[in-house]
Parts: C-alpha cells; sequence; structure tokens
C-alpha cells in the first residue's frame, strides 16, 4: 500500500474512534440530578449561630485557631423559607471571631469581616449548606514577627460549602472547606497561597422561641 493510502487509512480509523467515542460519551452521559425541595422552620424565627469548640483557617503553613465566633440571622417569613426546587437562603450578619492564636510564635492575628453574608440550605441526605462570603468580607492581618495579610475572597463571591445537622440544638458543620485568598506580607507571610481550609462546628439558637429548634426538611 503506498504512503499515501496508508496515512488516508489511518486518518479513517482514527475519526471513526473519535466517533465511537463520542457517541460512546453522549449515550452514556448521565444528566445532572435536580435539585429536591427544601422547608426551613419555623418561618420567621430569629437565629443566633455560635461556635462549638474552635474555627481554623490555614494558609500555606499558617494556621490561625480561633474560639469565639458569632453571626444571626433569621429564617424568611413564609412563603419565602420554603423553595420546592433548590435551596432556602437567608442572610446573615458578618460573623465575628475573636480569642485567636496564630501557628507562628510571636504572632498575633486579628479577624475582621464585613459585607453581605448569607447562608443557603438544601435538603437532601445530607442537608448541604452553603455560606457564601462577600468580595473580600473577611480580612485576616498578623502582627509581631510576621505581618501578614489575608483576605478572603478577593475578587468576588465565594461560596464556603457545608452541612447542616437536625438535633437540639442542631448544627452547622465545615469541614476542610476550601476558600480562595490573597496573601500579603513580608518574611513568614504564605504569599503564594490562594486558597486556605475553614474548618467549624457552630450550634444554632432559636432566639425568637427557645423552645423550638431551627429545622431544614422537604
Amino acid at each position: 500500500m503506498s504512503r499515501k493510502r496508508t496515512a488516508l487509512a489511518l486518518g479513517m480509523a482514527a475519526a471513526g474512534v473519535l466517533s465511537v467515542a463520542s457517541a460512546t460519551a453522549t449515550a452514556t452521559a448521565v444528566p445532572r440530578p435536580v435539585a429536591g425541595s427544601t422547608t426551613v422552620t419555623p418561618a420567621g424565627h430569629s437565629f443566633q449561630a455560635a461556635l462549638s469548640g474552635k474555627a481554623t483557617l490555614k494558609a500555606g503553613a499558617v494556621t490561625v485557631t480561633c474560639t469565639v465566633s458569632v453571626t444571626t440571622g433569621a429564617v424568611p417569613a413564609a412563603p419565602g423559607n420554603q423553595n420546592p426546587a433548590g435551596p432556602v437562603s437567608s442572610p446573615i450578619t458578618p460573623p465575628t471571631y475573636s480569642s485567636c492564636t496564630a501557628s507562628l510564635p510571636g504572632v498575633t492575628p486579628t479577624v475582621t469581616t464585613s459585607g453581605a453574608w448569607s447562608v443557603s440550605m438544601q435538603y437532601g441526605s445530607p442537608v448541604t449548606a452553603t455560606m457564601t462570603v462577600p468580595a473580600g468580607g473577611l480580612v485576616l492581618q498578623t502582627s509581631g514577627l510576621a505581618n501578614c495579610t489575608v483576605t478572603a475572597a478577593p475578587s468576588g463571591p465565594a461560596n464556603v460549602s457545608g452541612t447542616w445537622a437536625n438535633g437540639a440544638p442542631p448544627s452547622l458543620t465545615f469541614t476542610n472547606a476550601t476558600v480562595p485568598v490573597t496573601v500579603t506580607g513580608g518574611f513568614g507571610c504564605p504569599t503564594s497561597a490562594t486558597t486556605s481550609t475553614f474548618n467549624a462546628v457552630y450550634k444554632i439558637t432559636d432566639t425568637t422561641d427557645p423552645a423550638q429548634q431551627i429545622t431544614v426538611g422537604p
């Protein structure tokens, strides 16, 4: 067979393989599941989320640990507390963080928050929770032997994934959740870090009626 015919045959064979692969991929593609319904109760009730244990924010080799963190919000009034095909979202106050320490000796961290924060709940197994941090909504600064500034969500709002557990009290948990960051500063600052990991568990209290529990259902 001539070189020209051989090349033509190989090209047709390759095209055939690509066609089969494409057809197979199309045939076996699985559509994304449609989000189910979500209902958060009691409708219109205010709540407080208080840190249980400690919260950690790790960027590069630097870890900041805080033992006090609080935020407040409210379940949307009916019918906004129900969504037949997706999550229910609530605005929350910027969480406060205090009693913080750094993994670097001789370094004192300070965390400030601002902007429009929110949390949304999607019923499922487990119930998923998403906390939205506004652009630049959390800034961590260290002073002492290392002067660093860590800015969360530097380019726009960022979603932090967690889980919700109904109970008495219910809890909101973030486990190694990824948060985009930028880091500036001098010696000892993790300036190459572009993400941070966040760990925290919050216990939720119904502040409108402490005898009731905020509950996420279908």
